[in-house]
């Protein structure tokens, strides 16, 4: 269970393939952890490229902390983590609240990130949009249960999903999330996208009712494509194998055309 400290917090991480030339770093959205990608879809990556998955704060098995859920402090945190593992250049992938953390990290600091993947990042000023987040995380949790309860691999007991029910808990009744997040509702429409330098791949579900989101961001970003996966809000867990593929495949033609 690799935990490291940065900016004096403690962060758990997952690395495979750490000898590979680019890296990608992966950000899981509000409510869950790192195991989203760690059972099918960072493997995929890690045949091409290092793979980073690390827990938000008072996610997984990071530490807990009542506030700071903003897209600043979310992002500030994610540069620490680059820092702290010695990565100058890194492509991101984000999904659901972790796509707009992707999004205000490839705007703030475009020097530090190659490419970039949005995976149905919700429109925060969409009450509807965030109510998905709420209902995302039941699905995941199920999913969470269903499969694993962490990284080592080893089937979730009445202890252990007790465990997760009183992070939840304290994330949704002790934090600022809730908070931070309905702050955070202009972000879209007061960001400037085209002073977005990184080639960006949006991955939405076509029956997904953040849809719409993902288009809009198109046609905002100049350097980007727009790509529709079968399945809704969820389609991490619908279509994992699908979506590592067509990253992996995005990244990939990136890199040559860079280096064409």
């Amino acid at each position: 269970m690799p935990i490291i400290n940065v900016n004096n917090r403690q962060v758990h991480i997952q690395e495979l393939n750490r000898g590979a030339e680019q890296t990608v770093v992966l950000i899981h959205g509000m409510f869950s952890n790192l195991s989203i990608y760690y059972f099918n879809i960072a493997p995929v990556l890690a045949k091409h490229f290092h793979v980073v998955m690390y827990d938000l704060k008072s996610h997984g098995m990071s530490e807990r902390f009542l506030d700071g859920y903003d897209l600043d402090n979310m992002s500030s945190d994610l540069i620490g983590l680059i820092d702290d593992l010695q990565l100058e250049k890194v492509h991101l992938v984000g999904y659901s609240f972790g796509g707009l953390i992707a999004l205000k990290t490839a705007l703030e600091y475009p020097d530090r990130i190659n490419q970039l993947v949005v995976m149905e990042a919700p429109d925060p000023q969409d009450e509807k949009a965030r109510n998905i987040i709420d209902e995302y995380s039941k699905e995941f949790l199920e999913h969470y249960v269903a499969n694993f309860t962490d990284t080592t691999k080893v089937q979730m007991g009445k202890r252990q999903m007790e465990k997760n029910h009183r992070m939840y808990e304290f994330l949704f009744n002790q934090t600022s999330i809730k908070a931070d997040m309905i702050r955070e509702k202009h972000f879209l429409g007061e960001t400037d996208f085209s002073k977005l330098v990184a080639s960006t791949l949006l991955l939405y579900g076509a029956d997904s009712n953040c849809r719409p989101t993902g288009e809009w961001l198109q046609s905002q970003i100049s350097q980007s494509e727009l790509e529709l996966i079968p399945g809704d809000h969820n389609i991490p867990i619908q279509e994992p194998q699908h979506i590592a593929e067509t990253i992996a495949q995005f990244l990939s033609k990136i890199l040559t055309q860079n280096h064409g």
